[in-house]
């Protein structure tokens, strides 16, 4: 769907956009014809997605960098600035996750999550805001369906994305008279992600998740992408506060979906 979007001469951050979802969208801006510029922890993995995203002919920077350091964060953003110009686009998706019960997880463990996603979610959005093209500017929060859903085994990301939910509905009130969109996508049952792989680890707990989703089917990283494209672009230039599930109707079906997978069944 990248090309029904044009953005080109548009600038574009993506924060943990080396891996999974958040290089599909980066992947997908660079097809729709923007620059964009990536930032993640892995020296090695922003060097192999840069490579990548430099293959439909677009100008990609990469920046390497912990989202749960401010000042490192802020560095990015001025070097993208530099490079690129007003930021028009800017995603934010670096997330930690693991499984455990609330008992055996340390408070290091917890705050660890809290700190990759909340913080860092407030690091990547705080930072963006002297940089941004205004009015104009679409940010998009990269969330998940624990948010809203409470799911065992989970009591870190439900707590961090919950957060990041509200922090974007405040932020779109803060922000909207100056003409910027903040937004939530929220992922369900994505194939080929590692957080599908950490909540399914068997061939039986995918077989008992995908038979919950009211699709019958795991998503696709393109599916995510296209979405956030049409978020982004003017067609839905009036939204803005939204959380915006994307996952079949898996949320639907409230926590029972994954309780098979994280469990090992």
């Amino acid at each position: 769907m990248s090309g029904q979007f044009n953005f080109s001469g548009q600038n574009v951050f993506v924060a943990g956009g080396s891996s999974g979802i958040n290089l599909g969208i980066a992947d997908a801006f660079a097809r729709a014809g923007a620059r964009v510029a990536i930032l993640s922890r892995s020296a090695e993995r922003v060097a192999a997605a840069v490579k990548s995203l430099r293959g439909h002919g677009r100008e990609v920077l990469g920046c390497t960098g912990d989202v749960r350091e401010a000042p490192v964060v802020a560095a990015a953003f001025e070097q993208v600035h530099t490079a690129f110009g007003p930021i028009d686009v800017v995603v934010s998706g670096a997330a930690g996750n693991f499984v455990a019960p609330a008992v055996g997880m340390s408070a290091n463990g917890f705050k660890t999550v809290v700190d990759i996603d909340l913080l860092g979610t407030f690091n990547v959005l705080r930072a963006s805001h002297g940089w941004l093209r205004k009015p104009g500017a679409s940010l998009i929060n990269i969330s998940a369906p624990q948010a809203f859903v409470p799911m065992p085994m989970q009591a870190h990301v439900c707590a961090a994305k919950a957060g990041v939910d509200m922090l974007t509905r405040v932020l779109a009130m803060e922000w909207g008279p100056e003409g910027v969109r903040v937004n939530s996508i929220v992922p369900g049952p994505i194939d080929g992600t590692e957080g599908m792989q950490r909540l399914t680890p068997t061939e039986a707990a995918r077989s008992a998740v995908m038979a919950a989703v009211p699709l019958r089917r795991f998503g696709t990283i393109d599916a995510v992408a296209n979405v956030v494209l049409m978020l982004c672009s003017p067609v839905c230039d009036y939204v803005t506060g939204v959380v915006l599930p994307v996952d079949g109707g898996a949320s639907l079906a409230g926590p029972g979906l994954f309780n098979s997978g994280m469990t090992g069944a």
